[in-house]
C-alpha cells in the first residue's frame, strides 16, 4: 500500500494546479492535479505535505487543513492512501517543478481541465466544506467504476 499526500493551495479564488506533462511513464500524464507525493519513511502526512509542497513549488506552508483520506484502488496498480490537504497560507518564491507546469486556475474553471473523474468528486466535497471525509475511488484502468463516501455512499449511483 502506497501512502502519499495531495495539496491544493488557494489564493484569491484560485487553486495552484500541476499539469503533469514532464515525467516519463507517469500514471497522471496530461492530467491536472494538486501538488504532493509519496510519504517517506517516518514522515507523518503533515511532514510529507510540507516537504512535497516545498519541493514541487518553492512555497513553505504556514496554514493548511487536513481535509480527508482518499483510497485509490485499481487492479493494475498498487492501492494508495492519499491524505488530502488544502492550504491558504504559504511563503516563499515559486520555482519550476520537474513533474509538470504549475498554474493558478480559477476555481470555477477547474472542472474544464483534464482531471481524473474521482478528483471531481473530492473537489465537490471540498467546495461544500464537507467535514473530514474518507473517499474510496475504484478504477479499472482510467475509468472510475465506483466511489464510496465514508464507507456507505456510492456516489456514481446518485
Amino acid at each position: 500500500m502506497i501512502t502519499g499526500t495531495l495539496c491544493y493551495l488557494e489564493q484569491n479564488g484560485k487553486l495552484l494546479m500541476l499539469h503533469r506533462v514532464k515525467k516519463e511513464n507517469d500514471v497522471n500524464k496530461d492530467k491536472w492535479i494538486g501538488v504532493g507525493g509519496k510519504c517517506e519513511e517516518g514522515e507523518s502526512p503533515e511532514d510529507c505535505v510540507r516537504r512535497e509542497v516545498w519541493e514541487e513549488t518553492g512555497y513553505t506552508l504556514t496554514n493548511w487543513r487536513f481535509r480527508g483520506i482518499v483510497t485509490f484502488v485499481n487492479p493494475g496498480w498498487e492501492s494508495e492512501y492519499m491524505f488530502l490537504f488544502t492550504a491558504d497560507g504559504f511563503t516563499g518564491e515559486p520555482h519550476n517543478c520537474d513533474e509538470g507546469e504549475l498554474a493558478w486556475v480559477d476555481k470555477k474553471d477547474i472542472e474544464n481541465l483534464e482531471l481524473w473523474e474521482g478528483d471531481k468528486i473530492f473537489f465537490r466535497l471540498l467546495e461544500q466544506e464537507e467535514p473530514f471525509f474518507s473517499l474510496k475511488l475504484i478504477y479499472e484502468g482510467n475509468v472510475l467504476k465506483e466511489a464510496v463516501l465514508n464507507g456507505k455512499t456510492n456516489l456514481l449511483c446518485r
